[in-house]
């Protein structure tokens, strides 16, 4: 039985992206540990404080979690733009990584929103 956060469709996605991420960052030639590590560290604490958010159960801790989550997720942006602007991102990669992120970005601040219409 799957955990509830897993049923999440902006989890499922921020799950993809941070395995893209790593599949990525692990191409990139030696001397770019910085930007790896910092790219899949944020990368993954997008769906890891979806998924800790969810296990909270006043809504202020829970929204907080959600509000970190997001900033993850814009903290992936330079790191993207970056490694676009050194060679080590294709202009596509770079296309898709950067919708992913603003679609990733919106649904999150729609589960932000949504809690507070409930409260």
């Amino acid at each position: 039985m799957p955990f509830l956060f897993e049923n999440l469709t902006v989890y499922q996605k921020a799950i993809t992206f941070s395995v893209a991420v790593s599949k990525l960052t692990d191409t990139f030639p030696r001397g770019n540990y910085y930007l790896a590590d910092q790219l899949n560290r944020a990368s993954l604490s997008i769906p890891a404080n979806l998924a800790e958010g969810n296990g909270r159960w006043h809504p202020n801790d829970r929204r907080q979690f959600f509000w970190i989550a997001r900033g993850s997720a814009l903290e992936c942006v330079p790191i993207i733009e970056v490694g676009f602007q050194k060679g080590l991102i294709t202009g596509e990669a770079y296309k898709q990584f950067r919708n992913d992120l603003d679609e990733i970005g919106k649904m999150i601040t729609g589960l932000i929103k949504g809690m507070d219409k409930r409260i």
